[in-house]
């Protein structure tokens, strides 16, 4: 049985400078978002839910993002609450962020998780300069 040589990758081939226009701005699009998405999970001062979006809770064995376990708000700026949809769920949450590389220390009541997000410490701050200088 013969076998025929594969076939390099199809390289886009352009015929206006149009279509090298549209196609290299829809990839420049992309990788903005990209960066604006990593940055949002960034741990500054200020609470925002998209520090909790690499967050993945095992979910009676299937790793789940925990917005689809519960409801998020940010009621202060220095505060994330986390009401999930079943109570049975909350020490794999707590155990989620515990475990996660946000350094967060998240406190139940039994029915809701409260996250307090701490104020920014000048080490901190050195931290993120470096990681954001490291990102750009």
């Amino acid at each position: 049985m013969k076998t025929e040589p594969q076939a390099p990758p199809s390289v886009p081939s352009f015929q206006s400078v149009k279509e090298v226009e549209a196609n290299l701005k829809s990839r420049m699009e992309k990788a903005v978002g990209d960066l604006q998405h990593e940055m949002a999970s960034i741990r500054t001062g200020r609470a925002s839910l998209g520090l909790l979006d690499h967050i993945r809770v095992d979910y009676y064995g299937t790793p789940t993002p925990l917005n689809q376990l519960a409801n998020l708000h940010v009621p202060e700026p220095s505060l994330i609450t986390i009401q999930p949809w079943d109570v049975s769920q909350i020490g794999p949450i707590e155990k989620a962020i515990r475990s996660s590389d946000l350094g967060l220390n998240p406190a139940n009541d039994g029915k809701m998780i409260r996250l307090p997000i701490p104020p920014l410490t000048e080490e901190r701050r050195k931290e993120l300069v470096k990681k954001l200088h490291g990102a750009a």
